[in-house]
């Protein structure tokens, strides 16, 4: 037998597994890296992070992945060169993680890469005829497997896509394992680029096990992208609004809200997927075209008048924020069963937007807590779910929740 498939049935057979979780979300902001401890499988994990940060791209690797990230043409050439090039430069913050930790590779049994999403393309978005869902995320995982020296997991999406899903969003499957409860209705939303939740009504107790009947996730819209791709497009050395400083400045402008909540993502039936691809700075730029240009004065000269009209900029995003959180509530008032009584758990990068988050406690009236009061880093969160995700497919049971694939998803890259 080869040596790391060996290794990898210890593994698989040990009581307990160090997993290194990284995710890279489509903000393209840098990558997480999570060490984790994970005691048992399935039902009745215990997660520990032991180790977890931020390793914030600086502007020449953003300078190569927004190119070719969220466009339906881009150059087949950079796609391949950064595929490689980007799982080696994985392997480096891994690399350089480890030793600042003084953790040894060794010590590490797997990792679990995300990768970089550069298209997601589920059937509804694409509509072509002889095609299925289907994403792509780069990152080759042999480039990460060999200049670590550790068993590499990647491309779990497909195996969802491949089973009848949509490829995302996958934190169904950890959200279920590590924060069910027998008493509490929960709702864990995650604000990255775009939004989604999964939805955890109390478990039901049976002589044998537990059971947990309508739990399901879904993306909602746009999270942060539209206000991250506004934000550096018109604020030049800005990557993102931080602490919603240029969104409270401004006022929301119901004409654009209004428009831009006609897309007809929202009009789809539930559970469902999306990304930049909807959600993109070109298709705000055409509704603020058409907003601006609404009832102009055909007696003044047109560039005089748009001018006069122009939404400001703080403006822009003060209304963005506000269409995050419409399109998070209204997913919400949709799905989850009227009068029911749950708690919400928040999540990613948008919980740093104290505007976004304001609107959110507004419109459902109720206060949010972070997963940092259920024992998880609520940034570190994504990471750790696809440590969880690897630590399923080594060694765990078949996870059967109704309306979603029961598959080991991670294909595996061996060192050597």
């Amino acid at each position: 037998m080869h040596k790391d498939l060996s290794r990898l049935f210890q593994i698989a057979k040990a009581p307990s597994r160090t997993i290194i979780g990284l995710m890279s979300g489509t903000s393209l902001d840098g990558l997480d890296i999570a060490v984790c401890r994970f005691d048992g499988s399935g039902p009745g994990t215990k997660v520990s992070l032991l180790q977890f940060k931020t390793v914030s791209y600086p502007p020449a690797v953003k300078g190569r992945l927004k190119p070719i990230s969220s466009k339906p043409q881009v150059d087949l050439q950079e796609v391949t060169l950064i595929n490689a090039w980007l799982g080696s430069y994985f392997a480096e913050l891994i690399n350089n993680a480890l030793a600042e930790w003084n953790i040894r590779p060794e010590q590490v049994d797997i990792i679990a890469s995300h990768g970089q999403t550069i298209f997601h393309a589920p059937y509804f978005q694409h509509q072509l005829e002889h095609y299925g869902n289907a994403t792509l995320q780069i990152a080759d995982a042999d480039h990460i497997a060999v200049k670590t020296g550790i068993i590499t997991l990647s491309d779990f999406r497909q195996k969802h896509i491949a089973a009848g899903g949509e490829g995302a969003p996958l934190a169904l499957y950890g959200d279920y394992l590590m924060f069910s409860d027998q008493l509490e209705h929960r709702l864990l939303l995650n604000i990255g680029g775009i939004a989604n939740f999964t939805w955890l009504p109390a478990l039901q107790m049976t002589e044998n096990s537990a059971i947990l009947p309508g739990v399901f996730s879904t993306d909602t819209g746009s999270g942060n992208t539209l206000m991250d791709q506004y934000v550096q497009q018109n604020f030049p050395g800005k990557q993102y609004d931080e602490d919603a400083e240029l969104a409270l400045s401004g006022k929301v402008n119901e004409t654009l809200l209004e428009q831009l909540l006609e897309l007809p993502f929202f009009s789809l039936a539930f559970p469902k997927t999306t990304g930049p691809e909807v959600f993109s700075l070109k298709h705000l730029e055409q509704v603020l075209k058409e907003v601006e240009a609404q009832d102009v004065d055909p007696k003044v000269q047109v560039n005089v008048a748009l001018e006069h009209k122009r939404i400001s900029p703080v403006d822009v995003l003060a209304t963005l924020a506000k269409f995050s959180s419409i399109g998070i509530v209204r997913a919400i008032a949709a799905t989850i069963p009227a009068d029911t009584k749950y708690k919400v758990y928040v999540s990613g990068g948008g919980m740093h937007n104290p505007l976004l988050i304001r609107n959110l406690e507004e419109q459902l009236a109720m206060k949010m807590e972070s997963t940092e009061s259920l024992g998880l880093n609520p940034d570190a969160k994504e990471a750790v779910l696809f440590a969880l995700l690897a630590n399923e497919c080594i060694s765990g049971p078949e996870i059967h929740i109704e309306g979603q694939p029961a598959v080991a998803m991670g294909k595996i890259s061996l060192p050597a």
